[in-house]
């Protein structure tokens, strides 16, 4: 049976409350990335949906991390949100450029995009008309995935279009979105050979609760064997998986990703592969 790899990783590689709990004290902020990519083999990085970094940021993220690593980048808001696909040549080429200096550790690139009011698009149809246009100038050598936030408009219209251009809809585990159960009883959203999970959770509900992501604050257990489960059939499809945790899942991300990892091996499940650490690991928990 062909067991496609699963990378998994957390939203960015720097948080509050991660000395100690994740990283070792007295590690230098500048030896974060390093240590991080010895117990991951894929980082989200966040960053650069606030701005597109600066070639020197990115050449130093590839020069930090072993061959084999993956940074998966989100899409600068000034395409997705500020104008939407729309006169954006520019700032696109430019954000492409500056991230093949990743070279083979580049790995998927995510759209993100809001809930659009209804004065922006007033139906999905009036989305599509403007995203399909776009998917078309996309370099095919590259790996793209659309997160959408608009509850209706994930049906298997917008799967059957991301499916022709083999881009993936992101799958996410987020309080006012629908989960995967309930999207794969209406439509198939696996839409190209690789698919892209991210573990959200409840921002404004765990920001009651902490603002120090330095350990679990909410049970996820439940949803989490639930994602192992849908992960190992989404594995038996031949189809690659990028899966990462951000904080506000569960109250730390690194600890969300060891949870799912633990849950994977205890259901006998084919072990998953994990970065060869290149001194002895020094974190609370094994990863």
């Amino acid at each position: 049976m062909n067991h496609s790899p699963i990378l998994l990783g957390t939203s960015s590689f720097t948080a509050a409350g991660w000395e100690r709990s994740f990283y070792p004290k007295g590690l230098r902020s500048a030896d974060y990335l390093t240590f991080y990519a010895e117990h991951f083999q894929s980082v989200e990085v966040d960053s650069t949906f606030y701005a597109c970094p600066s070639a020197r940021t990115v050449s130093n993220w590839a020069a930090r991390t072993p061959d084999g690593f993956i940074f998966s980048v989100k899409v600068p808001q000034t395409i997705t949100h500020d104008k939407v696909l729309v006169d954006c040549d520019a700032e696109l080429a430019e954000f492409l450029g500056t991230m093949d200096l990743l070279g083979s550790k580049l790995g998927p690139m995510v759209f993100q995009f809001p809930a659009f009011d209804r004065w922006k698009f007033p139906t999905q149809k009036h989305f599509l008309n403007v995203l399909a246009p776009f998917l078309r100038k996309l370099p095919k050598n590259r790996q793209f995935a659309v997160e959408i936030r608009n509850q209706g408009w994930l049906d298997a219209t917008l799967a059957d279009l991301l499916r022709e251009h083999r881009l993936a809809l992101v799958l996410q585990d987020i309080s006012n979105m629908p989960g995967f159960a309930e999207m794969t009883k209406k439509f198939d959203p696996i839409t190209a050979d690789w698919t892209y999970i991210r573990w959200l959770g409840d921002r404004k509900g765990i920001e009651k609760l902490t603002m120090t992501w330095d350990k679990i604050v909410v049970d996820r257990t439940s949803e989490l064997t639930r994602w192992v489960d849908y992960c190992y059939q989404i594995r038996k499809r031949g189809v690659m998986i990028y899966a990462y945790a951000n904080n506000h899942y569960a109250g730390h991300g690194p600890a969300t990703v060891d949870q799912f990892t633990k849950l994977w091996n205890a259901k006998g499940f084919p072990q998953l592969t994990r970065p060869r650490p290149l001194r002895q690991e020094r974190t609370l928990f094994p990863m």
